[in-house]
């Protein structure tokens, strides 16, 4: 997964807030935008940097003289280190399914440079009150409309398969990045084999869902609420053929905000209730659905934390891992309501110096 975590908004800048570590590449990008300004109506001395994320993809933004679209996006994509081919096909696919994502107006394929349309400065998370729910909900229902009509577009063979040695590659990122490299843990002995007997449960309970298209990284951060009647949908070029339970996961326990438990149930089950009701996979009995949702949470926790820690050591992007502790506290409470995953609850007391959680646990429902 290149790019696990989705942009993070600056506010407008001027064009010298923009760095290139290559002479030649600004070159080229200085020609490329000169060569489309006319055919867009660009006005290409107000390039400004809109965003970074966590892959090497940059984001700018520009202003035009068209009064119906007053700036546009580029990315810029480098393309030894990003492949832009997903990004425009997923974008195509997500408008054949109804839902609102960047147009693809221009592409440099050779040199990695992306002209689309600007879905606004906010997102979702920008939007919401953690200590507001009820004023919250009205997203969440959006959320929810553009996640079932990408669902519902879903074909055979079209996306690359969330299939086990992927699984299986995601969660070896928390033993080599979080554990052995962050935390200075070696994986060996019973550390290891707790592991282990906890990952094969939780792959083989992710394959047991029916798949669909998954966004992989579908949470406030990446939704945009510049329309009035729809959310923009960003960051989708990781997109896969997967676990039907995974984007839900993704949108309730994000990296970047906590709901408490009786929130995240009322989503939830109005997912649950909308996708029953367009006819999707879903399992008739709610209780079922969410234990595999649960069950695929913990897939992207453990993933993700070590991502976050990769992205500090290995990239030099400190900030991530200041979110580990969300992500932790998710993998150890969801982990301790099932009886199967208590050696998955053991490894994190050992590896945070944490105490054995105490209570009631669920077993296989």
């Amino acid at each position: 997964m290149t790019a696990p975590l989705p942009p993070t908004s600056l506010p407008p800048g001027p064009a010298e807030t923009i760095l290139w570590t290559d002479p030649q590449r600004a070159e080229v990008f200085r020609g490329w935008l000169t060569g489309i300004a006319g055919a867009h109506h660009l006005l290409p001395d107000t390039v400004r940097l809109a965003s970074v994320d966590a892959s090497f993809r940059r984001y700018f933004r520009l202003d035009t003289t068209d009064a119906a679209a007053r700036t546009r996006i580029v990315m810029d994509a480098p393309p030894d280190k990003e492949n832009s081919d997903p990004f425009v096909q997923v974008a195509k696919l997500m408008a054949d399914a109804g839902v609102l994502a960047p147009t693809v107006l221009e592409w440099d394929r050779v040199n990695g440079f992306l002209l689309l349309d600007d879905l606004g400065h906010q997102t979702m998370l920008d939007a919401l009150d953690p200590a507001r729910p009820d004023a919250s909900r009205p997203l969440y229902d959006q959320a929810i409309d553009a996640l079932i009509r990408w669902q519902l577009s879903s074909q055979l063979g079209v996306l690359p398969p969330y299939d086990r040695a992927l699984l299986e590659r995601e969660l070896a990122l928390f033993p080599e990045w979080y554990i052995t490299r962050h935390r200075g843990i070696a994986v060996e002995g019973k550390l290891k084999e707790r592991l282990e007997r906890s990952f094969k449960l939780i792959v083989d309970s992710n394959l047991a869902s029916p798949s669909v298209y998954v966004h992989r990284d579908f949470m406030p951060r990446n939704l945009m609420t510049g329309n009035s009647t729809a959310l923009g949908v960003l960051d989708f070029q990781d997109a896969v053929y997967g676990p039907i339970t995974y984007d839900v996961a993704s949108l309730m326990r994000d990296a970047f905000l906590s709901w408490d438990e009786e929130f995240v149930l009322d989503i939830t089950i109005r997912y649950w209730v909308a996708a029953r009701k367009a006819g999707l996979p879903v399992d008739e009995d709610f209780g079922a659905f969410y234990r595999a949702v649960e069950w695929m949470g913990l897939q992207r926790h453990l993933k993700v934390a070590g991502i976050f820690a990769r992205l500090t050591l290995r990239d030099g992007k400190p900030r991530y891992l200041a979110d580990t502790p969300r992500f932790i506290a998710y993998i150890r409470a969801t982990a301790g309501r099932y009886m199967e995953l208590t050696p998955l609850v053991r490894v994190i007391d050992e590896i945070e110096g944490t105490s054995a959680l105490t209570g009631f646990a669920y077993g296989r429902v």
